[in-house]
């Protein structure tokens, strides 16, 4: 009897003392003070912790706005088979090719560079730098008018201008209004998406009257090649899909 007492006993010991049990207890909650600064302590470090997931060091992103994304590795490894210039960057030959790996500078009316006019391009209209935005090319390899995008960037940008010397290279140079915006673009690899072609016809018509200057006389006679390889590719097309003629 005595033992079965005792059982009964340490049972209602037992149970009594579970509540106190911190398995059994909801738990309990941090402070006010606690819990936000943890908080903040934690959607900072998981903030950084995504971001690494998509950039590497040294490379801007899309949400800095300012510089670009890193290059496609594809479209470096397309490249790389490609004929270079002399910086070494790729030179396409087919216009069907739209995503390209470039190298490209940045410049500024500022500068006061000899022989431009205030912020006029060369086509005698105002430089751009808000949603569209401006550039400078060899108009013998991207036409004016030619509209791309930067990777990792939301503009548009439009070579309506040239440079003495962006003459005989794939270089593309970027606007800036201002000279900290250009030092701090300097020089850097990227890649574009193009958009819209330009026309070799208005390029040659305009630099038709300025072939005196070294660099547009180089690239005109190039647009007008170019123009005529279109030409005869042109009519080698129409007479394939016209055989009886």
């Amino acid at each position: 009897m005595k033992v079965l007492l005792l059982k009964v006993a340490s049972i209602i010991f037992a149970v009594s003392s579970l509540p106190s049990c911190s398995f059994f207890q909801p738990a309990t909650p941090l402070s006010g003070a606690t819990s936000q600064s943890k908080l903040e302590k934690v959607k900072p470090a998981r903030a950084a912790w995504l971001g690494s997931l998509w950039s590497s060091a040294g490379s801007g992103q899309q949400g800095e706005g300012f510089l670009p994304a890193q290059v496609d590795l594809a479209v470096k490894a397309s490249a790389s088979t490609l004929p270079v210039d002399r910086y070494g960057r790729p030179t396409y030959h087919s216009e069907s090719v739209r995503h390209r790996y470039v190298r490209t500078t940045s410049y500024s009316h500022q500068e006061n560079e000899v022989g431009a006019e205030g912020r006029l391009n060369a086509m005698g209209t105002i430089l751009k730098y808000g949603r569209v935005r401006s550039a400078a090319a060899d108009w013998s390899r991207y036409p004016v008018g030619t509209a791309f995008r930067i990777k990792g960037l939301p503009q548009v940008y439009v070579v309506d201008d040239y440079g003495r010397s962006l003459a005989g290279t794939n270089t593309i140079d970027i606007y800036h209004p201002t000279l900290k915006l250009m030092r701090k673009w300097a020089t850097r690899d990227v890649e574009i998406n193009v958009i819209r072609w330009g026309s070799w016809e208005q390029s040659a018509n305009l630099l038709r009257g300025r072939t005196k200057y070294a660099h547009c006389a180089m690239m005109y006679y190039a647009t007008l090649a170019k123009i005529r390889r279109q030409r005869v590719a042109q009519a080698a097309e129409r007479e394939a899909g016209n055989p009886s003629l």
